[in-house]
């Protein structure tokens, strides 16, 4: 069977960080668990090493992407589950990603999750963006574009040359699998992590990932179709 990892990059999530590593951790297959502290300023990596994770300690916040490209470079593992911090206990669902990925049916899975019923998030413009950018550079439409919750081949992301920088990791892997032919298969779950809000941190936070998909953007529209 083909080893398994999974990354989890963190930041300031030590309210929760330990329930999620041992809940990947008990998902049948998973050959080894790593954190990968972007920068964070509170007691993550303790507690993400007493909950039984490796951590990789980064000296400053480098943004999601250089955190996977950290973490893949600690294991020779031949499937990585990429995992967000703030899942908590539902993370034991990303099981489900890894049963095509392990009986050779997909090559990168990716899990729909559903917002909480009542929650009013920002106004959609960075999944139009992305689904946007996915259609005409991947030639296909996704429902979850912006899912961080997926397993994919490490051949795959070495095909791609790694993981994009900052918060358009999810556009850009998803762009490239389908542009390389990859197969790639999307799977609902019941997932529940933090969503943000309309406060100033949310718009923020959308701000930077609108930005990062439009350098994805750019960087496609800049390759031969």
């Amino acid at each position: 069977m083909a080893a398994v990892a999974a990354l989890i990059p963190a930041y300031n999530e030590e309210d929760v960080i330990s329930d999620t590593v041992k809940a990947v951790a008990s998902i049948p297959g998973i050959d080894e668990v790593i954190v990968i502290d972007d920068g964070s300023q509170d007691g993550t990596s303790s507690k993400a090493e007493d909950a039984g994770a490796r951590v990789v300690r980064l000296k400053r916040n480098r943004g999601k992407g250089a955190a996977l490209n950290a973490g893949l470079a600690q294991t020779n593992a031949e499937i990585i589950l990429m995992v967000d911090a703030d899942l908590g206990s539902s993370a034991v669902h990303a099981a489900k990603l890894l049963s095509p990925m392990l009986v050779g049916d997909a090559d990168m899975s990716i899990a729909v999750m559903q917002p909480p019923a009542g929650h009013r998030g920002g106004f959609g413009c960075v999944m139009k963006l992305s689904k946007w950018a996915v259609k005409k550079y991947g030639g296909s439409e996704v429902a979850a574009p912006l899912s961080g919750q997926r397993a994919i081949r490490r051949s795959v992301i070495q095909k791609l040359g790694g993981f994009a920088d900052g918060f358009g990791v999810e556009t850009a892997l998803t762009i490239g699998a389908l542009r390389g032919g990859f197969r790639v298969v999307e799977i609902p779950l019941p997932l529940t992590h933090r969503y943000t809000g309309r406060d100033w941190r949310g718009f923020a936070h959308r701000l930077r990932q609108f930005w990062d998909i439009l350098k994805v953007v750019w960087r496609n529209s800049r390759k031969k179709l």
